[in-house]
Formats: structure tokens, C-alpha cells, sequence
């Protein structure tokens, strides 16, 4: 769908650059682009590689171990039926560590661990040999659709509560912003209402 109405706008300013003897403007508008494309992926390379290098240090280390031990009654409020030493309990919070300090890149590669991990458990729950995990698993279902776990975790990582909001800082200083990072405190609060309005509603669909 997003091919279709990216390529229709693209025709509709064709035509109307077209009608109204604008190519020109056309012509130039795509070269810019490209040059600020280019740049601002250059950009966002330095502060991807700088913030994805701090938190290698920080694994290596055993921040993120800590970390997530401190996260584990959040995890077991989030996710009740999750077994406590399921694999996919570590990438969820990793992920949400690396969301919570904007770090989008670092924090794909871990949501979909854990995805494949939820998916996982889901696939166990349906099979007819682990029926006497019941209990642990927290019910068994065919695994044909997204659990509940998977659902819960998608909203909360796309709601993503962010303290250092790093791409919309990059961003803005790649445009000449005065200050960059005078948008933290309005991204604290925006973020911070779409977390809540989502474990709300992540645990009302729960429920059902």
C-alpha cells in the first residue's frame, strides 16, 4: 500500500510540475533530496555506530545483565504468563532498555528475538507433548495466531518510552536547530502517555 501512495504522489507532482511549467523545480527538488539524503545518512551512521558502540560496552560490562534483573517484576507485570527463565524474558528487556534510550537500532535486533522467542512458546503451547506444561506455560493454544505476550509487547515497543530521544536530536541537528536536544522533555511526556495509554489497554484486551 505505502508503494502505491509514495508512487502516486510522485506521479500526481509530476503532472502538476508538468501543467503548470515546474519541471525545473522538479529537476532540482530530486537533486537536493539525494544530497541531504546522503548527508543525513552519513550523520546518523556517526550517531548510530556512537550510541550501538556504548551499548556493546554496556553488555559487556553486565549493565544490561543488571539492568534487566532490576526489570523483572516490570517483565512479570507485563508478560504474567511468561516463564521467568524463558529466553525471550532477556531480549524483551534489552529491547526496551535500548527504547528507552532511543536507541531504535540497537533495539531490532532484540525485538525480534524475542518475537521468535514468544513465537516459540506459543508453538510449544499448541503442541500435544507439552500439555503437562500447562500450568507454567500459561495455557495452550494452536499457535496459529499472536499470543497474547506477542501483542502486548508489539504495542509497548512501538510506543516506545524514550528518555534520550537520539534520531529526532540527530535529526534536528542535522537541520541547524539551535538547540537539538530542546525537544527531551516534550518526547519524555509524549512517550510517556503512549506507554501508559498502551500497557492500559494491551492489559483490557488481556483480559478479554
Amino acid at each position: 500500500m505505502l508503494n502505491y501512495l509514495w508512487a502516486g504522489m510522485i506521479l500526481v507532482g509530476i503532472i502538476f510540475a508538468a501543467c503548470t511549467g515546474r519541471m525545473p523545480d522538479v529537476t532540482n527538488a530530486a537533486i537536493d533530496s539525494s544530497k541531504e539524503a546522503i548527508t543525513l545518512c552519513i550523520t546518523m551512521m556517526g550517531v548510530m555506530s556512537f550510541w550501538v558502540g556504548l551499548m556493546e560496552i554496556a553488555t559487556k560490562a553486565g549493565i544490561i545483565k543488571s539492568v534487566s534483573k532490576k526489570m523483572r517484576p516490570i517483565i512479570r507485570f507485563l508478560f504474567p504468563r511468561l516463564p521467568s527463565d524463558h529466553p525471550a524474558a532477556e531480549h524483551i528487556t534489552t529491547n526496551m532498555i535500548a527504547n528507552i534510550l532511543g536507541l531504535g537500532w540497537a533495539a531490532t535486533p532484540a525485538g525480534l528475538k524475542a518475537m521468535d522467542g514468544l513465537a516459540e512458546l506459543e508453538r510449544e503451547r499448541g503442541n500435544p507433548e507439552y500439555q503437562d506444561k500447562k500450568r507454567l506455560l500459561g495455557g495452550v493454544s494452536k499457535g496459529r495466531t499472536a499470543s497474547n505476550e506477542m501483542c502486548t509487547f508489539l504495542i509497548i515497543n512501538i510506543s516506545s518510552l524514550q528518555l534520550i530521544p537520539v534520531n529526532i536530536i540527530a535529526y534536528r541537528s542535522q537541520y541547524g536547530s539551535v538547540n537539538p536536544a530542546a525537544i527531551v522533555g516534550a518526547a519524555i511526556v509524549a512517550t510517556s502517555i503512549s506507554t501508559l495509554a498502551g500497557i492500559i489497554y494491551a492489559k483490557l484486551m488481556d483480559r478479554k
